[in-house]
Formats: structure tokens, C-alpha cells, sequence
């Protein structure tokens, strides 16, 4: 049994961890849950957005499943999320976005990957007014973090059988800090991947080639703010929020989350779509089958992904994908098809 830390999140976030544990239970997934929370839910609690006993229950267990969290736009509290990735060293970011049968979309054949640098970039958070009416806001790039995110993507690209690996960036304008992004990226690739095919987009160029034909890329490497963006752009490709999963790597410990927002509008009506959640949390049986060597948690990640693909195939969805079922309509479904 693995121990795994389930953050609920805010919102939505209780209603989807919760069908989640029910899809995992029916499978026997070997893991049990310590529940911590983050974000509004903690401070709700009289803690801070991300509680210290959170982020060292993480780290005991070296693995976390967290349901969105909360973040005030414009005031109020640092995001959660980017607090979990400093705080833990979650360098890298994985977003699989593929086409899902079942859910029609204007594009086939999507199957690409986003990698995103996770801890620096103007999400570093430095801000500051300079005087009245000026702001400043300061992007941070260094060596150690571009080179170990150009490293994480190109061996996730030759661990998963993927030929090529494509880096969106603005060093035509941002020379230094994108520059170095591209520049590491390069030596990475010539030095110890001469056999992944490489190459570079200026990012608002690639973006018109990804909405025109997003079969022509495989993995997309970005710094921290391009990735957040693209990766939204992405999902956009293949139904949205709801269908794709996300992860947050670090040299000793992984957090998978779910990359929707936490959608209070529609907190505890069950409209909330789960499969995000869900298939966040066979990333994390995957990640466990590999980091582990536990052949138990791969059966039960191939179980899981082939019942939710058949609910699909079967048309049962939920409202965001025209569907009329509900959250535990259609985690129940799920359930059945396992």
C-alpha cells in the first residue's frame, strides 16, 4: 500500500476528490489516503494557505493528489499552487493532452505533451512599485533551472517513446532570459539527445501553427508563464479543463493535480466533471508503477483509463461535455465499467 496525500482543494475540489476515491476504491488501487488541505479550505481552518504540516506530509509520503485550490485575482493570497511548487521543488510540469473518444472536438489525432519550467519566470513573484503608477514586475531565469527542465523533457520524450521536442519562446525580444532558455536547451539536446528531433517556435508564431494543425508537435517545452498559458490552449484542443490531467515533478516528490479551477458557482449541485481528477490520479498510479517498480499500480492505472475511455465511448458525460449526467452519475458509470 502506498501512502498518498489527498488535498481536496476548494470548491468543486471535495465533490471530485471524493469521486476519485470511489473510482480508486472499486479498482483497488493499493493506496490510502492522509487527507491536508491547501489553500481557502486552510485558512478557512485558521491556517496558512499551505500549512507546513501539508507540504511535510508530502514530502514523508513523496506523493499527493491535490484538487484545485483558490487564488483571489488581483489581491489577497499567493496562489497555492505556486507556494506547493516552491515550497517542494516541483521544477517541472506535465500537461498529456490528447484526443478522448467520445468527445468530439475540431481537431483528430491530438497527442501532444506540454512541458512547463515550474518555479521560475515572472511567476518567481517579484513585484514592485517603483512610485505611484509604476510597477515593475522582474522575470528570474537561471542556469541550474533552464538546463534541468531542458534534461526532464527531453528524457520524458525518450522514456515515452516521443521523437520530437519543440521549445516555444520570445528570445527575439527577451534575449537574456529566453535566450538562455534556448540556449541550455540546445546543449541538452546536442550533447546527450542527438536522438530526439529538436526544434524552436517564437511563441506567438507557434501558436497560430497549434490552432491551425496541433498534430504536427509531440512535446512542447516552455518556460513558466508560456507554459501556464499554452497548456490551457492545449486542453482547449481536445474538449477543455475537464479532460485533461496535470502533473508537478521534483527530484523527491511528485503532486498531481487537477488544472480546472475550483468553479465555486457550481460547489456541492454535483455538475462538477471528475474525469480531470481522475486521470490526474492514474498519472499518479503510473509515476508510482515507475518510481517504485509496482506492477499492481500499473494494472490498476490501464484498468481505470480503459473503464472511463468505454463511459465516454458510451456517450455518458457530464454537462460541460454536452452531457446530461452528473458528477455521481457518471462516476458511478465509471465504476461500472471497470
Amino acid at each position: 500500500m502506498h501512502r498518498v496525500v489527498l488535498i481536496p482543494g476548494d470548491g468543486i475540489g471535495p465533490e471530485v476528490s471524493n469521486a476519485v476515491k470511489q473510482v480508486m476504491e472499486a479498482a483497488d488501487a493499493p493506496l490510502t489516503w492522509e487527507e491536508h488541505h491547501a489553500g481557502l479550505a486552510a485558512i478557512e481552518l485558521g491556517k496558512d494557505v499551505v500549512p507546513e504540516s501539508t507540504t511535510d506530509a508530502i514530502k514523508e509520503c513523496g506523493v499527493a493528489l491535490k484538487g484545485p485550490c483558490t487564488t483571489p485575482v488581483g489581491k489577497g493570497f499567493t496562489s497555492a499552487n505556486v507556494q506547493l511548487r516552491r515550497k517542494l521543488d516541483l521544477y517541472g510540469a506535465i500537461r498529456p493532452v490528447r484526443n478522448l473518444a467520445g468527445v468530439e472536438t475540431r481537431f483528430e489525432d491530438v497527442d501532444l505533451v506540454v512541458v512547463r519550467e515550474n518555479t521560475e519566470g515572472l511567476y518567481s513573484g517579484i513585484e514592485n512599485e517603483v512610485t505611484e503608477g509604476v510597477v515593475t514586475s522582474l522575470k528570474v531565469a537561471t542556469e541550474k533551472g533552464c538546463r534541468r527542465i531542458a534534461e526532464f523533457a527531453f528524457q520524458y520524450a525518450r522514456d515515452r517513446g516521443r521523437k520530437k521536442v519543440t521549445v516555444f519562446h520570445k528570445a527575439n525580444i527577451m534575449k537574456l532570459t529566453d535566450g538562455m532558455f534556448i540556449r541550455l536547451a540546445e546543449e541538452v539536446h546536442t550533447a546527450s539527445f542527438p536522438d530526439i528531433e529538436y526544434e524552436q517556435k517564437i511563441i506567438d508564431a507557434g501558436c497560430m501553427r497549434l490552432v491551425q494543425d496541433p498534430t504536427q508537435f509531440d512535446v512542447l517545452l516552455l518556460e513558466n508563464l508560456y507554459g501556464d498559458v499554452v497548456s490551457d490552449l492545449c486542453a482547449g484542443l481536445v474538449g477543455g479543463l475537464g479532460v485533461v490531467p496535470g502533473a508537478n515533478i521534483g527530484k523527491d516528490c511528485a503532486v498531481f493535480e487537477a488544472v480546472h479551477g475550483s468553479a465555486p458557482d457550481i460547489a456541492g449541485q454535483s455538475k462538477a466533471n471528475p474525469l480531470a481528477f481522475l486521470m490526474s490520479g492514474v498519472m499518479m498510479l503510473n509515476h508510482l508503477a515507475t518510481t517504485r517498480n509496482d506492477a499492481t499500480c500499473r494494472a490498476t492505472a490501464v484498468r481505470i483509463k480503459t473503464a472511463y475511455n468505454k463511459t465516454l465511448e458510451a456517450g455518458s458525460k457530464t454537462g460541460d461535455l454536452g452531457g446530461p449526467l452528473s458528477t455521481t452519475d457518471f462516476t458511478q458509470a465509471i465504476i461500472a465499467n471497470l
